[in-house]
């Protein structure tokens, strides 16, 4: 199949690129670089001998996305000379992700998450291409009543604008796909994504401070900060901070090839009006509006996760303890059964994997890909 990527040098964007195109698929890169770089689809031509055809564009650039998506693509240059087959799906990563800075900018997380959104629908609308795979969040459930989170959880209450972000773009979607037959949607409710490629070639590489555990991590593991903070050690969980599930990056790039290949696979497809193949999934889901969780089902501390990688590193992570952040809960892990059942897949990385990936991801890229 040939796919649209978009947000395809972010992180999680190069990890199913890679994966793409290793299980036999042809993509397109979208990518506006606000905090990735060009050169991790560069190392993803590397690792694969693949060709990974890029255009620098915004999602909110309706007019581009358009003729990007078009079968004859009359206002695309040369890159794409010869990739006149039309696009069978888009797979959507493109968006700001970091729960704290949402609080503190939540308009531009509306204005660049959600209406950079429709601007991309309606793009895909007018060049015919109705399969979608978005980068949703268990954000969408808010602050749990109980864990482990199965899709059939309350959502509506996101603890933040990013997860109120995350949670627009699904009701649009669902919108979208009960006015029309014809589209096709899977909404992957994935957990947090921790680790690398085992090459230690492609990982994540945020630009400025780290929003996100891991990262941050790595970067006091690497001497390029000097002390990791830990945001509340008074929760209600075993050792006081915050439990998440840390999923690998390569088992959730694989989630979304097999969400794509499900859509295709089990009958839901752009041209078909019944989607009568598929079971629905309670409330969360429709015929040709599909929902899972990508996750591995275990939920660690921050304090875990900083020992599992000091383990993997063989290095002493300084912490210190601060207060609590806005938008944060204090325990969430997924319930990851359905997509066991109806994809065939589940997360085969444990912790130790996730950390060892990620220390050499920044041993050998001390500062990123542009070190």
């Amino acid at each position: 199949m040939k796919l649209l990527v978009t947000g395809a040098s972010g992180y999680i964007g190069s990890h199913a690129v890679l994966e793409l195109l290793e299980t036999g698929h042809e993509v397109l890169g979208v990518d506006n670089l606000s905090n990735s770089s060009r050169e991790s689809l560069r190392r993803v031509e590397a690792l694969t001998g693949q060709s990974v055809p890029f255009v620098a564009a915004d999602i909110r650039d309706r007019d581009t996305m358009e003729a990007l998506l078009r079968a004859d693509r009359p206002a695309v240059s040369a890159p794409l000379d010869g990739q006149d087959r039309p696009f069978d799906a888009v797979m959507h990563f493109a968006g700001l992700k970091a729960v704290g800075e949402s609080t503190e900018q939540p308009i531009a997380y509306y204005e660049n998450n959600v209406a950079g959104t429709l601007s991309l629908l309606d793009a895909m609308e007018a060049a015919g291409v109705r399969r979608m795979i978005f980068s949703s969040s268990a954000t969408v459930y808010g602050d749990p009543a109980t864990v482990p989170i199965a899709e059939t959880a309350p959502v509506g209450s996101p603890s933040n604008p990013y997860g109120f972000s995350k949670l627009m773009i699904e009701q649009i979607l669902r919108d979208l796909a009960a006015a029309d037959p014809r589209w096709a949607v899977a909404l992957l409710r994935y957990f947090n994504p921790v680790g690398a490629h085992s090459s230690g070639r492609i990982g994540e590489d945020p630009q400025g401070v780290p929003n996100n555990l891991v990262p941050y991590i790595s970067q006091v593991a690497v001497g390029r900060r000097d002390v990791l903070s830990i945001f509340g050690d008074d929760y209600p969980t075993p050792d006081g901070t915050g439990v998440r599930d840390y999923i690998h990056v390569v088992d959730l790039a694989r989630g979304h090839v097999r969400a794509l290949e499900f859509l295709v696979n089990a009958g839901v497809a752009q041209t078909d009006p019944s989607g009568q193949s598929l079971r629905a999934m309670g409330d969360q889901a429709s015929a040709n509006c599909q929902v899972w969780n990508l996750g591995t089902g275990r939920g660690y501390s921050v304090r875990e996760a900083v020992a599992a990688f000091e383990k993997a590193s063989g290095q002493t992570i300084p912490v210190h303890v601060a207060p609590r952040r806005p938008g944060d809960i204090a325990a969430c892990y997924a319930d990851p059964t359905l997509a066991r059942e109806q994809l065939g897949w589940e997360a085969e990385h444990g912790l130790e994997a996730m950390m060892r990936d990620a220390w050499r991801w920044q041993r050998q890229n001390p500062q990123g890909y542009e070190g």
